[in-house]
C-alpha cells in the first residue's frame, strides 16, 4: 500500500498530518511546514487502492490527462533533537491533496499508522479549521482537542480553548480517532474562520495553527510569509465590501450594514468549493438517488457549505423521482 523510497532514522517523531477542508486550513498549513523546513520525501500511498478518478482538469480550454490524488510522506530531522536529553522531537509529515473514499478509510488509515509505528511514532497531530460568527479582520484563535486527559492537562496549559463538545469531520478529525483506536495518542489544532469564508483559503487560520504546534513542540515556525498572506486576503475583501457600500464612484448606495452582512455571508458562494468536497456532495448525490433517506445527510452537506441554492433543483428532483417510483 506504501512505497518507500527510504526508511530514515527519527528521534521521537511526531506524525503530522493534513487533508484538504474548510478554509483549507489543514492542507495550507502542512504544505507551508513541507517548504519552510525544506523536509524530505521518502515515501507515498498508492492512490488507485483508495481513489478513484472523478473528472478532468481543463486548462485554457484543453483537457488534461486525470490523475489521481497524491499522498506524500515527507521527514525532518530537527537538528537540536540530536543533543541527549534536549526533548526535542523529530516530524513526519504525510500531506494529501485529497480526501480518500471514506468507505475505505479504515485500510487507508491503517496504512499510514502501520508506516508511522515503524518509524517509532507515539504521537498524531491533525488540523482543521473552527468555523465561528467571527469577522475576518479578527486574529485566529487557537483550539484543540485531545486523545487522553494527560495530552488534554498539557495542552491546556497554552491558552488554547477546548473544543468540548462537536465533531471533527472528514479526515482530518477521523483519521486521529483511528490512531487512537490503533494505541496512539495525539492532538488536533483547529483555527478560527469566519462562517461567511469557509470556502475562501484562510492562511490567517494556518498560520495559528502552526504558531501553536511551535509553541507545543518548542520550536520555532516562521509564519510571517502566511501572516502577509491573510493581510492581502483581509484587504481585498475590505476593499469588496467598501465597493458594495459605497459604489464606484465613492457615492453612497443603496446598500446598507445589513445587506453587507447578507453579502458576507453569502461570500462562499462566489468561491470554489475545494474538490473533495465536491466530490463527497456527488456521493451523497448518487446514494441519496438509490436511498432517499440519504438526503437528510446531503442536505446538512449542502447547508454547511452555503451551497444548497447551487443545487436546490437537483436536490428536488431527488423526491420528484422517488414519488414517480411510489407510483
Amino acid at each position: 500500500m506504501i512505497k518507500l523510497s527510504k526508511k530514515p532514522r527519527l528521534k521521537k517523531p511526531y506524525l503530522i498530518v493534513a487533508w484538504p477542508g474548510m478554509g483549507e486550513v489543514a492542507f495550507k498549513a502542512a504544505s507551508y511546514l513541507v517548504e519552510e523546513l525544506k523536509a524530505q520525501e521518502f515515501a507515498e500511498i498508492k492512490s488507485e487502492e483508495f481513489f478513484y478518478l472523478t473528472g478532468s482538469i481543463v486548462q485554457s480550454g484543453i483537457l488534461e490527462t486525470p490523475q489521481l490524488p497524491q499522498g506524500k510522506f515527507y521527514y525532518w530531522k530537527n537538528p537540536l533533537a540530536k543533543r541527549s536529553g534536549s526533548g526535542r522531537n523529530d516530524l513526519v509529515i504525510f500531506l494529501s491533496n485529497a480526501q480518500p473514499d471514506l468507505a475505505k478509510a479504515d485500510n487507508y488509515a491503517k496504512a499510514i499508522i502501520d508506516l508511522a509505528k515503524m518509524l517509532g511514532v507515539e504521537t498524531i497531530v491533525s488540523f482543521a479549521s473552527m468555523p465561528q460568527p467571527t469577522d475576518h479582520t479578527q486574529p485566529s484563535r487557537i483550539w484543540f482537542a485531545a486523545t487522553d486527559q494527560k495530552t488534554k492537562e498539557i495542552l491546556s496549559g497554552y491558552n488554547f480553548g477546548v473544543l468540548g463538545d462537536g465533531q471533527i469531520s472528514g479526515m482530518n478529525g477521523l483519521f486521529l480517532g483511528l490512531a487512537k483506536k490503533a494505541g496512539l495518542k495525539g492532538f488536533c489544532l483547529l483555527g478560527d474562520i469566519p462562517l461567511y469564508t469557509i470556502q475562501i483559503e484562510n492562511p490567517k487560520a494556518s498560520a495559528a495553527v502552526l504558531s501553536g504546534l511551535g509553541k507545543v513542540l518548542n520550536m520555532q515556525i516562521n509564519v510571517q510569509p502566511l501572516q502577509d498572506q491573510a493581510q492581502v486576503m483581509e484587504n481585498e475583501i475590505n476593499k469588496l465590501l467598501d465597493y458594495l457600500k459605497l459604489g464606484s464612484s465613492g457615492q453612497s448606495s443603496p446598500i446598507g450594514e445589513e445587506e453587507v452582512e447578507l453579502i458576507k455571508k453569502t461570500l462562499s458562494q462566489l468561491t470554489k468549493l475545494p474538490a473533495s468536497v465536491k466530490e463527497r456532495i456527488e456521493r451523497l448525490f448518487e446514494e441519496s438517488r438509490l436511498d432517499i433517506a440519504k438526503a437528510s445527510e446531503l442536505k446538512v452537506e449542502l447547508d454547511k457549505w452555503n451551497v444548497y441554492k447551487e443545487y436546490e433543483d437537483r436536490f428536488l428532483d431527488l423526491f420528484r423521482k422517488s414519488k414517480d417510483k411510489g407510483n
